[in-house]
């Protein structure tokens, strides 16, 4: 009988100590090598910029059509002023869970930066750097700023979070039925889950495009607010 309870208060710690290492695993190791992927893909993004033309004046012909995204690459970088003056994450193309340890992703299909439509963008709320972890701070006004490498994008949050299913692909359609939006438009649409450490549900926030500013033009826009 005595080894029998030794044995299984042995077998008790050992899955605990596997418990526990397993949680600092989730909480703390993937959210370190997220930060180091999401800096990575950042710094070779503005590599990538700094070696590239500046984009020709618009002119009288029409422009060529931009080369599609490359799966899983970053395009752009997105800053929250919400989420605190430090906060930026490189966006890359999808949402496939490989690309999101690395950032946040884009829905493929869903509007460019800055095009009539919706662009539309998933990110984690817990784990792999907690990107979306204050997505329910935020407020109507609030603003979403994307870098492309040639324009700032400056969006600004349209109303507070709205709850809803997985299922539930209409919150990125062009423009959202729930959203507020009237016709057209030039919107982005930010996704996570919830509840915190869940994904039964998911929250969203929509925004509408605010302004414009080249990026050769001096400094960002006021990322204050």
């Amino acid at each position: 009988m005595r080894l029998i309870v030794r044995t299984f208060s042995e077998l008790c710690i050992t899955i605990g100590a596997l418990i526990v290492l397993f949680v600092a695993y989730v909480l703390l190791w993937t959210g370190v090598k997220a930060t180091e992927a999401a800096e990575g893909e950042i710094e070779s993004l503005h590599s990538r910029w700094a070696q590239e033309p500046a984009a020709p004046s618009p002119g009288p012909s029409a422009a060529p059509s931009p080369s599609p995204y490359r799966a899983g690459k970053p395009f752009a970088t997105m800053r929250i002023p919400r989420f605190g003056a430090d906060w930026e994450w490189p966006v890359l193309e999808n949402t496939e869970a490989s690309t999101l340890r690395k950032g946040l992703g884009h829905y493929s299909g869903s509007a460019r930066p800055g095009d009539t439509g919706n662009f539309a963008v998933a990110g984690h709320r817990r784990t792999y750097g907690d990107p979306f972890k204050d997505f329910p701070r935020l407020r109507p006004g609030d603003a979403v700023v994307v870098n492309d490498g040639t324009t700032w994008f400056t969006y600004r949050v349209a109303r507070e979070p709205y709850r809803t299913v997985p299922t539930d692909t209409a919150v990125v359609d062009p423009v959202p039925r729930r959203s507020g939006f009237e016709g057209p438009g030039r919107y982005l649409t930010l996704t996570t889950c919830e509840p915190e450490w869940g994904s039964s549900h998911r929250l969203i926030a929509w925004a509408h495009l605010d302004a414009t500013r080249p990026v050769g033009d001096g400094r960002p826009p006021a990322l204050s607010g």
